[in-house]
């Protein structure tokens, strides 16, 4: 049988914690105030909530709120993947290089009612050159409860020009005019 894109190939390493990576426990914040996974000002954004694990792993959590919808009172599946694909990206933070999804795999194993708080892990499986390989899950009720979702993913190291290059100039150009903004992606400036 053939290995998945998203499963780290035999000579895939799992790489220590970057030193200047965020200390366990720290909150990871917003990459960008209006991202819709992230985003404390994102309207109808899931506002995740990541926290630095002890290793190379993150948690974080959110509530399926109204406008989250797929089918009546349940979260949308495309909404439930965003999630997966939000606290997967988190655990670049933790390499000290930015990356971006190359391959995301999403199985549902429940369904997720509204208003119920959904509590995310995510955490490195391996790393082969630029391609960082890593898994999730999303559990109902706590971190213990049942297991409604899992991802597996494949990212993609980048350069901070990836997004200054292919981002929409008028977004970029309001990043550039916030200091503190800069600040978050000038800790990613040493990236391989």
């Amino acid at each position: 049988m053939p290995r998945s894109p998203t499963t780290p190939p035999p000579e895939a390493v799992l790489p220590e914690r970057a030193p200047e990576a965020p200390a366990p426990g720290t909150r990871l914040g917003s990459h960008y105030e209006h991202c819709f996974g992230c985003g404390p000002r994102h309207p109808t954004g899931l506002r995740i909530d990541a926290v630095a694990g002890e290793g190379l792993d993150v948690t974080g959590e959110f509530t399926i709120r109204s406008e989250h919808q797929g089918g009546p009172g349940l979260a949308h599946g495309g909404l439930l993947t965003t999630a997966m694909d939000e606290i997967l990206g988190s655990l670049n933070w933790l390499l000290h290089a930015p990356g971006v999804t190359g391959r995301l795999e999403t199985d549902f194993l429940a369904p997720v009612p509204v208003d119920t708080r959904l509590h995310l892990r995510a955490w490195v499986t391996g790393v082969h050159g630029r391609k960082v390989y890593s898994a999730a899950e999303g559990r109902i009720g706590g971190p213990d409860g049942p297991v409604a979702v899992r991802a597996q993913a494949l990212f993609i190291q980048v350069k901070l020009e990836h997004f200054t290059k292919h981002g929409r100039p008028e977004d970029i150009e309001k990043v550039l005019d916030d200091p503190d903004l800069m600040q978050r992606a000038r800790a990613f400036e040493v990236n391989p």
